[in-house]
């Protein structure tokens, strides 16, 4: 069986739909909320009640908020008393697959949502630096080997 392929030219990109710009590191991730104040620290707060679906680990504790993020929205259709702040939380899931993604992340947008100074939340999945085992906290560590799992 004969090949009719043509080499890519020296030089070429590995595949010309893929950008190969080296990111953040998986040490620069996740966050934890140490540190913030204000709204964003409320915000952060609100994250930590949410736990994965499968097991009680907040998803803060399991590594999986990479950011959060309040910005100011536009107010001037909206009563005085209304939030003006929209929350912007990057996030991942253990896998890419997860089948709790859509519970996942709407638990979490729920919860930014609760913050009063907060009329709205945005979530952005984020797959890179994908999520391993050791962005997991030390209390996220503490209570999967409560429910029985080996960290």
């Amino acid at each position: 069986m004969s090949s009719d392929r043509q080499k890519p030219p020296a030089g070429s990109p590995a595949c010309g739909y893929t950008d190969y710009t080296e990111g953040a590191t998986p040490e620069a991730f996740p966050k934890t909320g140490e540190g913030a104040t204000g709204i964003e620290r409320a915000v952060w707060d609100a994250l930590y009640a949410v736990d994965d679906p499968e097991m009680p680990v907040s998803v803060v504790d399991l590594g999986l908020i990479y950011n959060v993020f309040v910005e100011p929205i536009d107010t001037t259709d909206r009563s005085q008393n209304a939030p003006s702040n929209r929350a912007v939380i990057e996030m991942t899931l253990t896998y890419s697959g997860c089948p709790a993604r859509e519970l996942l992340t709407n638990d979490v947008k729920c919860a930014a949502e609760t913050v009063p100074e907060i009329a709205d939340a945005e979530i952005r999945l984020r797959y890179s630096p994908p999520w391993n085992v050791n962005m997991v906290t030390d209390d996220g560590r503490t209570a999967l080997r409560k429910f029985g799992l080996s960290v």
